[in-house]
C-alpha cells in the first residue's frame, strides 16, 4: 500500500495543479478581457473638420481583431462661421485591413474606408415649419451620408503587464464626401463648374486606445 501512496497523492493533487495553471497570468489577463462590460468603448477621440464640426469629440468600439471600429461623435461649430450655432451627431463605421508596423513603437495603417451619417442641429431657420413649398428643397437640409477614405499613424504606449490590452495613440487623416456632393458632382450639366476637390472635405484627429 505504501508503494501507492505517492501515485495516490500526485492524483489528487492534479485538479488543484490544473486549477493553479488556470490562474496564470495570461489567463487571468484574458479573463480581465472577458470581464470588460460591453457598453466600456475602446477609444476616444476629437477631430477637427471633415463636415463633423469644427471641433468635435467622441468614442468608439473596436471589433473583428481591431480591424473594424464605429465611432460617434458630437461636433460645434460656432455662429460665426456658420450664420447659426451648429450641433452635428455623427455616427462612423471604419475598416482598416491592413497593419504595417514600423518599428517597436509605431505602426500604420495606410488605408481605412468607412461610411458616416451626420444630423446637424441648428441649421438657419431649421425649425419654421412650412417656410418652403414642398419639393423646393429634394435633399435633406440637415441630414447627410458619405463615404470616407483615411489612414493613421499609431503610437504604441507601454502596457502595464505582457499580456495587457495594446494602448495607443494615433493621428489620422479622413478624406470624405456626402450625398448631396456628390449628386451635385454627377448631375451638374457643367462638369467643370465643380471639380473633385469642390466636394471633397478632410478631417484630421487624434484617437486614443485603453
Amino acid at each position: 500500500m505504501r508503494q501507492f501512496l505517492p501515485l495516490l497523492l500526485l492524483s489528487a493533487a492534479t485538479p488543484v495543479l490544473g486549477q493553479v495553471a488556470a490562474t496564470t497570468p495570461a489567463a487571468s489577463a484574458a479573463s480581465t478581457f472577458e470581464a470588460r462590460p460591453w457598453y466600456r468603448p475602446n477609444h476616444v477621440q476629437v477631430q477637427t473638420a471633415g463636415g463633423m464640426g469644427l471641433l468635435a469629440a467622441g468614442v468608439g468600439y473596436t471589433t473583428l481583431r481591431d480591424r473594424l471600429e464605429a465611432d460617434v461623435l458630437v461636433g460645434y461649430v460656432p455662429e460665426k462661421h456658420a450664420g447659426s450655432t451648429l450641433s452635428i451627431f455623427t455616427a462612423k463605421l471604419l475598416y482598416s485591413p491592413y497593419t504595417l508596423p514600423l518599428s517597436d513603437k509605431f505602426v500604420l495603417r495606410p488605408l481605412t474606408i468607412g461610411i458616416y451619417g451626420s444630423y446637424t442641429h441648428g441649421t438657419i431657420n431649421d425649425e419654421v415649419r412650412g417656410q418652403y413649398t414642398k419639393g423646393y428643397y429634394w435633399f435633406s437640409t440637415d441630414t447627410r451620408i458619405g463615404p470616407l477614405l483615411g489612414g493613421r499613424l499609431s503610437y504604441l504606449r507601454p502596457t502595464t503587464t505582457p499580456t495587457a490590452r495594446q494602448r495607443r495613440i494615433s493621428a489620422y487623416y479622413e478624406l470624405g464626401s456626402n450625398d448631396l456632393y456628390l449628386v451635385s458632382l454627377f448631375t451638374n450639366a457643367n462638369r467643370k463648374s465643380l471639380s473633385p476637390a469642390d466636394v471633397l472635405t478632410l478631417g484630421l484627429g487624434l484617437k486614443m486606445d485603453f
